[in-house]
Order: C-alpha cells, then sequence, then structure tokens
C-alpha cells in the first residue's frame, strides 16, 4: 500500500522526440536560439569523418530551464551526425511542472537528472535518424517519510532500417501510436514469448546498438548454416 509506480509517458515518441532536425521546436526554434551562447570545441572523427563539435547553453540572463550540450556537425556536409545535451534543473519547481502529468497529493517529485542523445545514420548522401536514448532521475518525497526514494528511467531506440514511401501515403490510424503512450499499460501487443523467440533477452548492462549487432550477425550465421543444410 505504501508503494508508488513510476510510469514513462510517451512511449517511442520519448526517444523519438530527441531527433533535434524533426523536432527543433523543443530546443533551437524561432528566437528560441538567440537564448544560447555557442563555442567551438575540439573537432573530433565520427564514422571515419571530421566533425566539428559545437558547445551550446543557456545564456546567463535566462531564468527558464533550457538545455547545454554539444553539437556534433560533418565538416564536410555540414550535417548533424549527433547531439548530447541534458535539460537546466537548478529550478526544481519549474521543471518539475514540466515533467510529472500526475501523482498523489501528499508525494513531492522533483527531477534530477535529464539527459539525451540522438545519433543520425549515413543512407545513401541521405542522413535519418537512427538511435536515441533518454536518461531520467527522480527524487520522491512522501509526506511523513523520513527519506527520500530515488527513481530512474531510461528509454533508447534504434533503427536498423529504412522503408522509402514515394507516393507518400498515408499512415492508417489504427497504424499510429499516441504520444501520449504508456508503455506499461499497453503491453499486450508483446505477450506472446514466442516473437523474439530465442532472442527475448537483452543483458540490462548492454545498449540496444549492440544487443541489435549481435542478433543480427545470429541470425546471418543462422540463414547460412539453413543454407549449408539443405539437400
Amino acid at each position: 500500500l505504501d508503494t508508488l509506480a513510476l510510469k514513462l509517458q510517451g512511449g517511442p515518441f520519448t526517444t523519438l522526440f530527441t531527433d533535434l532536425v524533426k523536432y527543433p521546436e523543443y530546443i533551437f526554434e524561432g528566437d528560441a536560439i538567440n537564448e544560447y551562447q555557442f563555442s567551438f570545441d575540439r573537432s573530433t572523427t565520427v564514422y571515419n569523418q571530421t566533425v566539428y563539435v559545437i558547445n551550446f547553453k543557456q545564456l546567463p540572463a535566462i531564468t527558464e530551464p533550457r538545455y547545454v550540450g554539444q553539437l556534433f556537425i560533418n565538416a564536410q556536409t555540414k550535417t548533424l551526425v549527433s547531439a548530447v545535451y541534458s535539460l537546466n534543473l537548478s529550478n526544481k519547481k519549474l521543471a518539475s511542472d514540466w515533467f510529472v502529468r500526475k501523482k498523489p497529493r501528499d508525494v513531492k517529485v522533483q527531477p534530477t537528472l535529464a539527459t539525451y542523445r540522438v545519433d543520425y545514420r549515413e543512407k545513401n548522401n541521405r542522413w535519418y535518424y537512427g538511435y536515441s536514448n533518454v536518461q531520467l532521475g527522480f527524487t520522491v518525497h512522501k509526506k511523513g517519510k523520513w527519506f527520500k526514494s530515488n527513481y530512474t528511467l531510461s528509454s533508447e531506440m534504434a533503427v536498423t532500417d529504412w522503408d522509402d514511401n514515394p507516393q507518400e501515403k498515408p499512415t492508417k490510424p489504427k497504424d499510429k501510436i499516441s504520444p501520449k503512450i504508456i508503455i506499461a499499460d499497453e503491453a499486450s501487443g508483446f505477450s506472446d514469448p514466442n516473437f523474439w523467440g530465442e532472442y527475448n533477452l537483452i543483458e540490462p548492462e548492454k545498449s540496444i546498438e549492440s544487443a541489435i549487432k549481435k542478433i543480427e550477425r545470429q541470425l546471418k550465421k543462422r540463414g547460412r548454416s539453413i543454407l549449408n543444410s539443405k539437400p
């Protein structure tokens, strides 16, 4: 009776909204870009190509929570290939209002961590969303209790392939996912224990990208084994 269940609203959209190219309105849309200070950092290499590293942080005069992080831009194509950033949580009250949709009246929730990452991948000389992750942390203090509880939420997504839609056919409503979905409440589609077969488990300490690469290698090996066993 004294247990709190912390749920993350947004489902896949939680990670998709980190895409700065598709959703610039969350950070740099319009005049919001003037609220940041930008500076060059030491260049690096990504996918064997030179990449500019741009630091950004909110101006001291801006009091509302904004972001601090780095943009990684391909030196040749001027394409954004990656972004790592986090939300300024110094204003606890406002940050809490941003994140907490619903809670008991006698519970105080404060965010302690909000970090984001998005990576893009090149295919046929174009860059596409390829991977992102979200790390959120909260402290929860219930009235009458001496100690606070710490909660951490983690969500990540990796794209393994893309399909062209040259006719721009609209997605059917039944195939769409609501941005307000809570996976914990809508997991019936994954109740089949044979859905993933022998690849059902991803070790907690492994990233989803490394797990997908492992699965792809196993599938290729399995495919060769099946072909070799044919009469």
